[in-house]
């Protein structure tokens, strides 16, 4: 009895060592991610109190430029050959009901966000009292207005050039012009004796006199502003998309084609994923080192980040797991489980578009999500699904009325929900998007659009958390999209492989045609 105990515990531990391997084995990437943050962190704080200049703060974080740039390279071809690639495998009617499912999410996760973000705000009241002395204006923000910015949005869905489309986007600019305007005016003839002209009329009488004004005004002009216009390739390929599929066999060359450059920036991917940790560490490193004073985030402005994280967390712990488990009964905690990597990328790189091959790879590989649906879903929603940044808008603008001491009506929090609502579909994924568009956020309601430099400060660190939720809805989306178009995928599935088969009929018939050719000749030549 003791030599089978002393055995079954050898096995027990055998087992055990062999389960931690192969565990390790599986979230070797994960796991070195998530150590290079602790070290980023760590590093940062430690190297804060030499006071590097700006110059060797820039060297320190040269590798995590660089992870910055690889990722950035891949964005491009990435969103085009998913989306041509995975609309094109779908016929029109299922990838009509996959995106009208995609985009019914993106609003009411994105509403639901927006609702938190306000409820949080007016609970915690962050900006009520005297304004902290620590909490000081850095910075400026550009002016914008709102209906220029929303026709900008709606232009970029369009754009005349594709390839300028790869490095540019449209932006409306702003011009000062001085206008000179003729004023008629009423003028007492006493008051110009001497004037000849006015010698004909009376003292008493009045005429009407031409006088010249001088006014300046800001005339909007068609500009462009540096950065890839993500919206407008979107657009295009997802309607390229439409069309190769409906092309049937005629396309097949075409959809071919983004299917192997889809693979190829794929393997790309898992090239630079070893990478990942390195730049991810110093970029976080090279952050904390940059930040100016830490005294800044204390009082309102402290209160205001606890304000934004709570309400991050919330929506991003509990309210979106919530819905994807209420939808596909499925356990949301084991699919994030999954995203690990992708949202320890998105942490440290603040950008859903840099982060978006690292997302394609955790769904697709760990999460085993429909290549089909990851490739339609995923790079719409790092474009248009900003469930971070309208929360964060709709904290912030309310703070901005709190600490002016302004009350905000029914009205203009309902306003600024809506417009928090579109603005966030109108920021791109790139880095601090959301300060530009929190301009029009804070014009809809009147209130001082100068007033977004005093949480510049603490943007750096909100931005992360932020794209972090965004990507993290992005996600939790495709496996919803999935679940719900599972029967779609199943018609296509069964419809593919009737052709298949129907294929290999034909080219059996052939072969048998050919075979019975050859005897009828041979038994024409013996006769």
């Amino acid at each position: 009895s003791f030599v089978l105990r002393r055995a079954k515990q050898k096995q027990l531990s055998g087992a055990k060592i062999r389960m931690c391997k192969s565990f390790l084995r599986r979230n070797t990437f994960v796991l070195f991610t998530v150590a290079a943050v602790v070290v980023g962190i760590v590093l940062g704080f430690v190297l804060r109190p030499h006071n590097l200049p700006l110059r060797e703060i820039k060297y320190f974080s040269f590798p995590g430029e660089l992870l910055m740039r690889m990722l950035q390279m891949l964005v491009l071809p990435l969103i085009v050959s998913s989306l041509v690639s995975g609309i094109s495998s779908l016929d029109s009617r299922a990838s009509g009901k996959m995106g009208a499912r995609a985009v019914i999410y993106y609003m009411v996760t994105t509403f639901i966000a927006v609702f938190i973000g306000i409820v949080m705000v007016i609970i915690i009241q962050p900006g009520k009292g005297n304004r902290d002395s620590s909490m000081s204006s850095s910075g400026s923000i550009e002016s914008v207005q709102a209906a220029d910015a929303f026709l900008d949005l709606i232009r970029n869905m369009f754009p005349p050039n594709l390839v300028e489309a790869c490095f540019k986007q449209y932006k409306t600019l702003y011009k000062k012009t001085v206008l000179t305007k003729d004023i008629t005016v009423l003028v007492n003839a006493s008051q110009h004796t001497n004037d000849t002209k006015y010698s004909q009329v009376g003292n008493n009488s009045t005429v009407l006199q031409t006088i010249q004004e001088t006014v300046e005004e800001m005339i909007p002009v068609s500009g462009s502003s540096n950065g890839v216009n993500a919206l407008g390739l979107v657009v295009f390929s997802i309607f390229f998309g439409l069309v190769i599929g409906n092309m049937k066999q005629q396309g097949q060359p075409v959809k071919e084609f983004f299917d192997c450059l889809n693979d190829a920036i794929m393997r790309l991917v898992a090239i630079i994923i070893w990478y990942a940790p390195i730049g991810i560490l110093f970029l976080i490193a090279g952050k904390i080192i940059e930040m100016k004073d830490l005294a800044q985030v204390g009082g309102q402005l402290g209160m205001y980040m606890g304000c934004v994280i709570i309400g991050l967390l919330i929506h991003g712990l509990f309210i979106l797991p919530l819905l994807f488990f209420m939808i596909t009964q499925r356990n949301p905690y084991t699919f994030i489980a999954g995203l690990i990597q992708a949202l320890v990328t998105a942490l440290g790189t603040s950008s859903s578009s840099a982060t978006l091959p690292i997302t394609f790879r955790c769904l697709e590989e760990n999460n085993h999500v429909d290549k089909r649906v990851t490739r339609f879903v995923l790079p719409v929603g790092a474009t248009i699904n900003m469930d971070g940044t309208a929360l964060y808008e709709a904290v912030a603008a309310i703070f901005i009325a709190q600490v002016n001491d302004m009350d905000l009506n029914f009205g203009q929090i309902l306003t600024i929900s809506i417009t928090a609502t579109a603005a966030s579909i109108g920021a791109a994924g790139i880095p601090q998007a959301g300060l530009v568009t929190m301009v029009i956020v804070l014009t809809s309601v009147g209130l001082p659009t100068e007033d977004i430099t005093l949480i510049i400060a603490v943007d750096w660190f909100l931005d992360r958390l932020r794209t972090t939720t965004n990507v993290l809805g992005d996600s939790l989306g495709a496996g919803i999209v999935e679940h719900l178009s599972r029967k779609e995928l199943q018609s296509l599935d069964t419809n593919i492989g009737n052709s298949e088969t129907e294929e290999n009929e034909k080219s059996y018939q052939l072969i048998c045609q050919e075979y019975d050719c050859l005897e009828h000749q041979n038994s024409e030549s013996t006769m």
